[in-house]
């Protein structure tokens, strides 16, 4: 399986968007929340989740492993195929999701095209225990998001030739000024601007 793809932007729509890996460029099937993370024409990361079909292999790209899970989640609901994973990823952002879920709203999960009260209910019902098991998905991701961007935002910079004193200096200062739940892509802008 591909779990992720490291390339140069080529080619970006609302749903989907090219990236070429050494050559090889790969198509991958987007939501508009991966859309509006992306940049133009510049080095990525995404997050796979490849779709065996018998006419055909289909890559949906990511930004987040966040997202990446909650589409595998969504999948994994009777009756919701990648496409419909797709339009709710979408129309609500990877938390908005999880919240309707976890609160049972029906009537948010029912705005979506594509998601009927059964689909809905369905959702709610095989998705709420998964999402809410040791105080949520979410809540664990988010708890390890901040280590997880520091460390890459200290990679990127040691890889770029900075020592790594300086590097997490920089990474330091950057914390302070933005946060620690800032993007590592952020994080990295910032910390170069105080080498």
């Amino acid at each position: 399986m591909i779990t992720q793809l490291k390339g140069r932007l080529v080619e970006k729509s609302p749903t989907h968007a090219v990236v070429d890996c050494q050559g090889v460029g790969y198509w991958l099937n987007i939501s508009l929340h991966t859309y509006a993370d992306l940049g133009q024409d510049e080095a990525i990361l995404l997050y796979t989740h490849l779709v065996v079909r018998e006419d055909a292999h289909i890559l949906f790209g990511f930004s987040s492993r966040e997202e990446r899970d909650l589409f595998r989640q969504l999948i994994s609901v009777s009756g919701v195929g990648p496409s419909t994973a797709q339009m709710i990823l979408s129309s609500l952002n990877p938390s908005e999701t999880r919240k309707a879920i976890l609160e049972g709203n029906v009537a948010l999960l029912k705005s979506i095209k594509g998601i009927g009260a059964k689909s809905a209910e369905r959702l709610i019902i095989d998705l709420r225990d998964k999402i809410g098991k040791g105080g949520g998905a979410a809540d664990v991701i988010t708890k390890d998001k901040p280590v997880a961007a520091k460390d890459e935002a200290l990679a990127a910079l040691t890889q770029l030739g900075f020592s790594r004193v300086q590097a997490e200096r920089a990474v330091e200062k950057a914390i302070k000024s933005e946060g620690d739940a800032v993007p590592v892509e952020q994080m990295i802008k910032v910390a170069l601007k105080n080498l």
